[in-house]
């Protein structure tokens, strides 16, 4: 498992991440930490298939994280008041649940 901030993370459901955000709105700095994280070797590598989109804006809206999962799922992010532990907790909660199931329908 990788680590992000003593948070176990593994992409292995994870189709892509999007990240949009505006370099010089406030409340960007979790979005940076959470892409920084994201893309560690050792978190990319638990899935070197899930794409990584960054879309840099000076649009002054609030950043946002979509993740979309392998079985069409989506979960995002209005981060700008959410910080980078909160989003990855999440997001590892969300992944091992997925793990789960994927586990558990292939034992069926």
């Amino acid at each position: 498992m990788a680590t992000a901030k003593g948070i176990d993370v593994v992409l292995k459901s994870v189709r892509s991440i999007s990240v949009r955000m505006c370099p010089f709105q406030h409340g960007v700095q979790s979005t940076r930490e959470f892409l920084a994280a994201i893309n560690t070797k050792k978190i990319r590598t638990t899935n070197i298939n899930c794409e990584i989109k960054v879309d840099v804006r000076h649009d002054r809206l609030e950043p946002m994280v979509d993740v979309r999962f392998e079985d069409g799922e989506r979960l995002m992010f209005k981060s700008e008041n959410v910080t980078c532990r909160e989003m990855l907790q999440k997001l590892s909660s969300v992944c091992s649940y997925k793990d789960q199931q994927a586990k558990d329908s292939a034992n069926k």
